[in-house]
């Protein structure tokens, strides 16, 4: 797998890029606006999309290494900014709902598509609404899954309402956090309770990527709990574990995140070229992409990381 990554993990593409934010969308139930930044190749056409979430306290303008990649690969990307990156006080009443207000605003997204097409320069009509993917990091791949099917175990100990949605043809889960109940630490049992999901029907077809070095402070296990989405999920097809990668799995976020610890831009092409991979087999784009992608990652001299498939 080859791929141009320059040292700072940003791109060399061929093919130009826009990006165009903030876009509105309403959102009458959410106190505001929702802001959504789109990224789309400026050129083709039945181009397929990609809605991201982003993780807790990101935005909408961060993930560039991997959104740019995805749009000059023929994807448009949408990204919304969830309320959790907007400083809401502790005692706001949508705090507790965040969880549940992030999946609401992708669902937003989905809904309000023909709009967020048409407020793109030259975007409208190139568009192909039938070929949708859900994708997110951390607490935004908790968000995406329940798009897939993904539910929420409440306080009674009982899998949530569905909130799956069918217009969602693929989903792509970096670092997806595990079960919840005991495996939780004290800081997630007070903080994220909702960090306790049911994969059981988490049935659309998903790519899971994590990193065999991702402590979480959110759990009393080790880096395993990040593979429960692969192990537990019908819908979980593959599963890409980058060796030595930590939370930010080489810098994913970009350079607006100061947090990344395992800084690499070689593990960031890994995924780039991974994940628009995967989706561009999962969209019906390419049926040889993925498999390609697996052969040549399994015949690496020194891989970076390993692929399971079911």
């Amino acid at each position: 797998m080859s791929d141009n990554t320059s040292a700072d993990g940003g791109n060399d593409f061929t093919t130009p890029v826009i990006s165009v934010n903030p876009i509105s969308l309403a959102a009458p139930d959410r106190g505001q606006d929702l802001q959504v930044r789109i990224t789309a190749p400026a050129t083709g056409g039945n181009l397929p999309v990609v809605v991201f979430s982003h993780g807790m306290s990101l935005t909408m303008d961060d993930y560039v290494p991997l959104v740019g990649h995805w749009a000059a690969r023929g994807f448009v990307v949408v990204q919304p900014t969830h309320l959790d990156s907007l400083g809401l006080a502790p005692d706001d009443p949508r705090s507790p709902l965040l969880w549940r207000i992030r999946t609401t605003d992708l669902t937003a997204v989905l809904d309000q598509l023909d709009m967020i097409e048409a407020a793109v320069p030259g975007l409208a009509g190139r568009v192909d609404h039938d070929r949708i993917a859900v994708a997110g990091h951390s607490w935004g791949a908790q968000t995406a899954s329940t798009l897939a099917g993904a539910r929420v175990v409440g306080a009674d100990g009982l899998p949530g309402e569905s909130m799956a949605d069918p217009r969602v043809s693929a989903a792509v889960l970096l670092c997806l956090p595990g079960t919840g109940g005991a495996d939780l630490s004290p800081l997630a049992t007070q903080y994220f309770p909702f960090m306790s999901p049911d994969f059981a029907e988490l049935k659309t077809p998903s790519l899971m990527v994590a990193g065999d070095r991702d402590q979480s402070p959110l759990t009393v296990r080790g880096p395993d709990w990040f593979t429960d989405g692969y192990r537990l999920s019908p819908g979980a097809t593959d599963l890409l574990t980058l060796f030595g990668a930590e939370h930010g799995l080489g810098g994913i976020q970009g350079a607006n995140d100061t947090r990344t610890t395992d800084e690499s831009p070689e593990r960031v092409a890994l995924v780039r070229q991974a994940t628009v991979a995967y989706l561009c087999t999962a969209l019906g784009v390419d049926q040889d992409a993925w498999p390609t992608a697996r052969r040549a990652l399994a015949a690496a001299d020194a891989p970076l990381g390993s692929i399971d498939s079911k």
